[in-house]
């Protein structure tokens, strides 16, 4: 094992992918002479050449369109957008194109492709650049959204959404490209869909993904100090998503809370909590209590942040609200 940051993660999954595959390539604002805005792909330009990494105008549009032409004959994209805010103007070739392809030709015609870059809020970048699409795109059938929490998943989930036969959303965060963790030399791959158990416990559930686990691991820690036990699940994927894990969870400690930055209209928190009334109801001790960004556009100001995302204080009172302890 060793220590690597989270671009870096990123970016051994795709050179090991490029060099593996010709037909997988590289494309985005500033993916190639500028080494990628957030340096992800750094160095790819000189091992791969312009042809495999390619550097698009300002025009979401116009190169998520090219690239679902390009999957569909035979090529692999991974199409990096600068934040998810800007997948917006291509979001018809995302959702009308790429995810209906394959029922659309009647199995003619697969869309094998990735569309991945940041979401979320990074900080001071106001309304416009600080929003969560994870819910949007899993709105989605045809398909995949994956939205990693570390190093090691983003590597081993970015092998195989690239390897996949269907379109890939793959979320980051911005404020995560610099984290660090443990990844093995080794090649490996993790399965789309698998949620993992990354703390064992007894007293109540804790469900999240992405960057709210940095959040869910340290409202454990603090509720440790009082010996309450918290069971952190990372789901991994938002589409598909691992219910098993979440119910079989619930079945041991009867109770759960559900973490996610995005907005609480129908957000993936609201999907679990559907699914674990249906079909955990009668091992629920207390009613499930989701931790959501405020239903709000995020202000600039950063005193205004801390407030309106979910945070520590609020997810460790939500979790002592369901085991009714004050």
């Amino acid at each position: 094992m060793r220590q690597i940051q989270f671009r870096e993660a990123l970016r051994e999954a795709m050179n090991e992918e490029m060099r593996r595959d010709a037909s997988v390539f590289l494309m985005g604002e500033e993916v190639a002479e500028y080494d990628g805005a957030y340096k992800v792909s750094q160095g790819m330009l000189a091992e791969f050449g312009a042809k495999r990494i390619i550097d698009t105008p300002i025009a979401e549009l116009g190169f998520a369109g090219i690239s679902v032409g390009a999957a569909m004959n035979g090529l692999r994209p991974i199409v990096e957008f600068m934040t998810f805010n800007f997948s917006l103007v291509a979001i018809d070739q995302v959702i009308n194109s790429a995810a209906k392809m394959m029922s659309m030709s009647g199995g003619q015609y697969s869309c094998p492709m990735v569309f991945r870059g940041p979401t979320g809020s990074a900080g001071m970048l106001s309304s416009q650049h600080s929003q969560n699409f994870e819910s949007w795109y899993a709105n989605t059938p045809g398909l995949k959204v994956v939205v990693p929490s570390n190093p090691y998943d983003a590597k081993g989930l970015l092998k195989t959404s690239i390897r996949d036969n269907d379109t890939v959303i793959f979320m980051e965060s911005e404020s995560m490209y610099g984290d660090k963790g443990d990844v093995p030399e080794e090649e490996y791959l993790i399965p789309i869909g698998v949620a993992d158990i990354k703390r064992a416990g007894t007293d109540v559930t804790l469900v999240s993904f992405g960057k709210m686990m940095k959040v869910a691991y340290q409202a454990a820690d603090e509720l440790a100090k009082d010996n309450i036990s918290v069971e952190v699940i990372d789901l991994r994927s938002v589409r598909p998503i691992d219910y098993l894990t979440v119910v079989n969870s619930v079945k041991k400690t009867n109770r759960l809370v559900v973490l996610e930055e995005a907005w609480p209209l129908a957000a993936i928190s609201s999907e679990i909590t559907y699914h674990i009334q249906r079909n955990a109801f009668d091992y629920l001790d207390a009613p499930v209590i989701r931790v959501n960004n405020m239903d709000l556009p995020l202000p600039y100001a950063p005193t205004l942040i801390d407030v309106i995302l979910p945070n520590v204080k609020r997810t460790v009172a939500a979790i002592k609200e369901v085991i009714y302890r004050k």
